[in-house]
């Protein structure tokens, strides 16, 4: 779910001893990905034996990422996904966790057309040294699909015109929240649906903003989501109902951009990345913040030269895993560490 119109890039190191900052909410961190162009959006599997995670394979035709699941304590990997377009949101279902779901774009007829294009833009930026600023952009081809835990028995779930993708499952495993632009191209709304896909629902109404990244609460009474309401690709955090009603927005800086929200076991705190974009000049530094959305107190979790993005918990909450380049490589793989809620 990189859905924010910003380089997440090196730079905007910090003053102290960061690692030390970082000790007092994160401990043990560890690298879990290795041998890929680039990796990021992990998540663990019911038992935490396994994480799904999307990756671009390092010597591929294919530039885009794919679906891989990999076992913890072996780093054996298998690619879940067909190989062919793009990927995003790998998740698996609740329970027995014998399912897992993510979108592609393997069926757009032209998907490997759309390989030569961002090779010759990479080229590009090497001889220029000059990234391009980080745009998703919302493939009207990127379906929802179920398959088993290997990427066998693969079968779609959306059908419906349009971009539909950043799905996850509630907490019972029977039903999925996501992103489509079904209703029109710029209106980028939540829809539920069951779990085998059929009875969807819209959830938001904000016509022609983002509303994207969803997840059920614990509890299952709300979904949490970050929409550009008042300004353009500037994202926020905002909590609904699952029955649609009592939206509230979480934050509301003009200075800042927040995204990638994440439920703690108690429905009330949550992580999530941010970054001040005050300063036109400067690069923007994601970090991981900790937020109880009842009082709206914040604590940043991640100090780390580099950019930390998309926080998840494990299942039984006693870790942490993200994206992140604080290795000091430009290119993001996954990190897991052991956290410490902090305690007001």
């Amino acid at each position: 779910m990189w859905k924010v119109a910003a380089l997440l890039v090196l730079g905007g190191g910090q003053d102290g001893d960061w690692k030390a900052q970082e000790a007092a909410y994160l401990k043990n961190t560890r690298q879990v990905t290795f041998d890929f162009a680039r990796a990021g959006e992990g998540y663990f599997s019911p038992d935490a034996k396994h994480i799904i995670f999307q990756a671009e394979e390092a010597k591929s035709e294919n530039p885009f990422y794919q679906q891989f699941v990999m076992e913890v304590a072996t780093g054996k990997l298998r690619r879940v996904s067909p190989g062919i377009g793009k990927t995003t949101c790998g998740y698996f279902l609740p329970g027995a966790g014998n399912k897992i779901i993510f979108s592609s774009s393997h069926l757009d007829p032209d998907a490997k057309k759309h390989y030569a294009v961002e090779w010759k833009q990479r080229d590009q930026e090497k001889q220029t040294k000059k990234r391009r600023r980080y745009v998703w952009d919302f493939d009207p081809h990127m379906d929802i699909f179920e398959a088993n835990p290997d990427g066998t028995a693969l079968r779609r779930l959306t059908d419906a015109p349009g971009y539909d993708a950043e799905g996850s499952y509630s907490a019972d495993g029977k039903h999925i929240v996501f992103c489509s632009d079904r209703s029109g191209k710029d209106n980028l709304e939540l829809y539920v649906m069951d779990a085998d896909g059929k009875n969807v629902r819209q959830l938001t109404r904000a016509p022609g903003c983002y509303n994207g990244g969803p997840f059920f609460s614990p509890d299952g009474k709300k979904v949490i989501f970050r929409s550009d309401r008042k300004k353009k690709d500037h994202l926020q955090l905002f909590v609904i109902n699952a029955d649609g009603s009592g939206e509230k927005a979480l934050t509301d800086d003009e200075n800042w951009v927040f995204w990638a929200p994440f439920w703690y076991k108690d429905s009330r705190h949550i992580l999530y990345t941010a970054a001040d974009h005050s300063n036109p000049m400067a690069r923007p530094n994601y970090d991981l913040y900790w937020m109880d959305f009842a009082t709206g107190t914040k604590t940043r979790l991640t100090f780390a030269p580099g950019a930390d993005v998309l926080p998840v918990f494990s299942p039984d909450y006693r870790q942490v895993m993200w994206t992140s380049t604080r290795d000091g490589r430009s290119p993001s793989q996954l990190y897991v560490a052991d956290f410490t809620a902090p305690r007001r």
